[in-house]
Parts: structure tokens; sequence; C-alpha cells
């Protein structure tokens, strides 16, 4: 697969060694391909690149690049959706039924036509195959057994959708703007999956191409996703398919670089042209660097560690408090993340409806101590913390390894890679753990449901929220923030919301330490470069360089 020209010499082909030494190498390049964008960035929390399982941070850009869906995000105001592959949309009178009508023409990148059976067959594969993000979806109503009565094409430009309640028709629609709902090519990823027996006549098994898409692509979006190895690179490249305008870059390369500095060293030395992972320092070099620029946006990102309440010690109130005074918010802030981060201890973004402007806690040994002796523990305890080993992750854990020790309680930092890590979170098999979330869709329902909200703690639980992977038994929160899903009046909508979080700041197995503001580095020749208010809006098409 030929991939361009370097130099006017140099060609890079993507197969076998040319690949993994483009992605593993010391920096080698002295100019990147002027057709291509290349990227350095911590991408090991990559583990699929199907929309119906992926539920991380990296994978959600490339995701929310290479596929379209009904509808998308407006990020010039995040108060709107905007067409996806959907022209129009209307809402019944009793607010159960949204019709879409289809921009006619649409093919997706393998030049099959995009139908309304293709979106009615996307909702089916992801409520059938119930993985981690399907929950976004079957919040609605959707079941394996329903769903194609509640999820249908009614003619080849026409899908309804049907909903249980009559939601506010804002939270429904920025649901539909989830990676999950991405639009998926159902005759391509059929052709993906094989029959159950040579004699079945192409009866397909029950996996939904999941095991094919994995690595596989089957979308629509301005970009198709070319090639990913994991921990080393991905490959987008351009989709002349594509019914708006077109990327104005032929491809984006996406290198794993996990550390800092490598990342500004080869972004001084035009090895990449943008670099992602950028801790304080780095980021003030590059910002007095004349060749480079910096960019930057707030992200409906939050850092927080967690406390698995299936640990007797962290099960206790005091001690959950007691840790959350155990922070030394004020140093993290002026070091760890200092331009990349700002210090918030509830867990609704600044922007979105019904946030809670409130940071009560500050690093206080004696009141930590008063806490952990009425939990008698006053000698303190030991605990472990799985920990993603990348910045500014592994200085916060450091440091609040440090900070507790002075009060007794000893952490054994255990590091891993992002799949290591949140494979053991989502198992419920961690004591703490110290990670970023980022919302789902622009509503305030998207952290609520995840931070106060655990329908069933069981350990085969269905809706896996991170309330759940912390074993945190709520159920008058769980229904205080189904209530406040349906308020359609936004003032006491918000008012609701505010009272969840307060309630997370007294009780919660969560310390909330900042949000995130994402920046990067860039050469300066790289211009329209914009990052969004989540990953999957972090687009990449707009982008030319000089």
């Amino acid at each position: 697969m030929f991939i361009g020209k370097l130099n006017g010499h140099f060609r890079l082909m993507l197969t076998g060694a040319a690949l993994s030494v483009m992605a593993l190498s010391a920096p080698a390049l002295a100019v990147t391909p002027a057709d291509t964008l290349v990227q350095a960035w911590a991408i090991d929390d990559t583990i699929t690149l199907d929309p119906a399982e992926s539920f991380e941070l990296s994978p959600a850009e490339f995701l929310g690049n290479a596929y379209d869906m009904l509808v998308r995000l407006d990020i010039n105001d995040t108060t709107k959706v905007r067409p996806g592959v959907a022209e129009s949309w209307t809402v019944s009178d009793d607010g159960l039924t949204y019709t879409f009508k289809l921009k006619p023409g649409l093919k997706f990148a393998s030049g099959n036509p995009i139908t309304a059976e293709d979106v009615a067959w996307s909702f089916e594969r992801v409520v059938k195959l119930d993985k981690s993000p399907a929950f976004i979806v079957t919040q609605f109503g959707l079941t394996k057994d329903n769903v194609t009565e509640k999820a249908k094409a009614v003619d080849a430009s026409t899908f309804v959708f049907t909903v249980d309640k009559s939601y506010a028709p804002s939270f429904v629609l920025n649901c539909l703007t989830a990676t999950v709902g991405a639009v998926m090519d159902k005759k391509l990823v059929l052709e993906h999956v094989a029959p159950v027996t040579p004699t079945d006549d192409y009866k397909f098994d029950n996996d939904f191409g999941n095991g094919w898409l994995k690595t596989g692509y089957a979308g629509s979006g301005p970009f198709k996703i070319r090639d990913w190895r994991a921990n080393e690179i991905l490959v987008l490249e351009r989709n002349d398919n594509y019914y708006g305008e077109k990327a104005a870059l032929a491809r984006v390369i996406y290198r794993h670089v996990k550390e800092s500095a490598t990342q500004r060293l080869m972004l001084e030395s035009g090895d990449v042209d943008v670099a992602r992972n950028l801790e304080p320092g780095d980021l003030e070099a590059i910002s007095k660097n004349a060749d480079l620029a910096t960019t930057s946006a707030p992200k409906g990102t939050m850092y927080y560690i967690s406390l698995n309440q299936k640990n007797e010690n962290l099960a206790k109130p005091e001690v959950r408090q007691a840790l959350k005074y155990l922070v030394d918010y004020d140093a993290i802030g002026s070091t760890l993340i200092k331009g990349i981060g700002e210090i918030r201890q509830t867990y609704q973004p600044k922007g979105v409806l019904g946030a809670l402007d409130s940071d009560p806690f500050k690093f206080d040994v004696a009141k930590a101590k008063e806490l952990l002796e009425k939990a008698g523990l006053k000698d303190g305890f030991s605990i472990t913390m799985d920990v993603r080993n990348t910045q500014p992750v592994t200085g916060i854990a450091e440091a609040f390894q440090q900070t507790a020790g002075q009060a007794g309680v000893k952490v054994e930092i255990i590091p891993g890679d992002g799949k290591q890590t949140l494979t053991k979170y989502r198992a419920r098999n961690h004591d703490m753990y110290i990670g970023q979330w980022g919302m789902d869709y622009w509503d305030p329902n998207s952290n609520a449901e995840t931070f106060t909200s655990n329908p069933n703690n069981a350990d085969d639980g269905t809706v896996k929220t991170l309330a759940w992977r912390n074993a945190w038994d709520v159920p008058e929160l769980t229904e205080k923030t189904k209530a406040a899903l349906l308020e359609r009046d936004n003032d006491k909508r918000a008012a609701m919301y505010k009272e969840l979080q307060q309630a997370a700041l007294d009780t919660s197995p969560f310390v909330l330490v900042f949000q995130q503001t994402e920046v990067a580095g860039l050469r300066g020749n790289v211009k329209n470069y914009k990052l969004g208010p989540n990953f999957d809006s972090n687009f990449v098409a707009p982008v030319t360089k000089d």
C-alpha cells in the first residue's frame, strides 16, 4: 500500500518492516510528506476499532474521523447537533418517535450505497453485540428482542427510531452523536463473516463482524482506516467517496509515542507535525519556539481516583472522604497539569448544563487522620493503585502516594499500559485506580449516569457504569439520575444535576482531580488544526500544510 514520497525520493510502504521502522525507530525523517499529517500520541488504550465495542479515548478520535453518524455534534455551538448522514429529522408529538430522512446519493468508502437498512442494522448489531458502549443506545428501551422493530428502515431513505419514554429531544440526539451510533456498511461487514457451515446458504454467525472489525473498517467518514498496529501506529487515508467536503490531506498517521520529551524532540526536528501528550515543561518550551505553535481546548474529560467498594477499608465513608483530603491539589495544579488542565472536584465539566462549581477539598493531613481514626484506621492501611504508565497520571499517582503516606496510607503503585489497566478496572479487580473519563455525548446525563448511577451492582450487572466498576451501590442516587433525565425544564434539570454532584462530593468513592485542557504542539506549517470538546470531535479533515 503506497503512502507517499518523502523529499522526492523516499517511499514508505505500509507493509511489514517498513511500517514498523516508521513506528518504532528513533527520529529519522527530516520532513514529513506534504500530503500527510503525522501525529505523535499515546494510543496504547486502543483495544478495538469496532464502533460497537470501542469505548476508549484515542480510538474515539479515529472513529470520529472515519465513520459518520445520523447526526454530529456542532463543535461551533455544542448546544446543537448538525446533520450527519441524516438530512433532516422530526419528533412525534408524544416524544417517542424520531424519523430521520437520509441525504440522497450517499456512499460508504467501499462504494456501497448508504441506506436506511444500513442504519437499522447498525443499531441492531450494537444492541445484540451488547459491548461496553451499547448502553448509550439500549437506555432508550431497545432490547435484542425488539430492536428490529424499534430501530427500522421504512424505505431506503427513511429510518425510524422509537424510544420508550418522552426524553428531552436534545438528550436523544446527543446520544446519537457518539461513536457507537456509527453507520456501518452492512454488505461489506457481512462479506467478512464466515458462514456457520458451507450448506447454510450464508446464514451468518452471531458476532456481526465484530472479529473482523476489531482491525477492519466499514464506514463513510472523511477518512478511512487503512492500518492499525497495536501500540505502534494507526493510519487514516482520505475517503474520496465522502459526500461532504473532502479531507484536505491524503492521510493522517498516528505514531504511538508516550513520552512528552520524545514527542517534543520529534516535533522540533520535523519528524512529526503534531505532538499530543505534552507535559507542562515541554509545552512551555514549544511555546517559546518561533518555528512551532500550540493550540488548546477545554475537554469534557475528567481525571479522577476511584476507590473500589469491594475493599473493606475503602468502603468506609470516612476513608472515602479522608482520601479526598490527601491530594495536594494546589501542587498538582501548579506543576503536573500546568497548561494542560484545571483543578476541578465535581464530575461535570465546565460548560455542561448543571455543572456545579465547587472545590471544597484542600490538602489537609490532620483532617484526613481524624477521619481515618473515626473509621478505626488510626495507623492507616496499605492499598494498591493501578496506573496507566503515561503522564500526567503517573506523576499524580506518585504525588498521591507521597501525600497519602503522611497519613499512614501506604499506596503501592501497579503500572501498566492502557489495555492492561482498563481490563483490570472493568473487571472490578482493582483496589484504587487513577484514570480519565470522557463524556460519551455532550449532555449532563453522560457523566451523571456513570458517576452516580448503578442499576445493578452484581458482578454480572448489565449497565457497567463507573459506579458499578467501583461496586458503589446507590439505588437512591440511581433513581434521582433517572428523574433528571426526564425533566424537560432546563432550569429544574440543572438543579437536579447540581444536587447529584453535591452528593458525590459528600459520599462517593471518586476523588475528582482535574478537568483536562487538551493541548497540542504544531509545526508552523500546520493550519486549521482544531481540538474539539470531545475526542470524537477532534476533526482532522480541515487540516492543511503549507
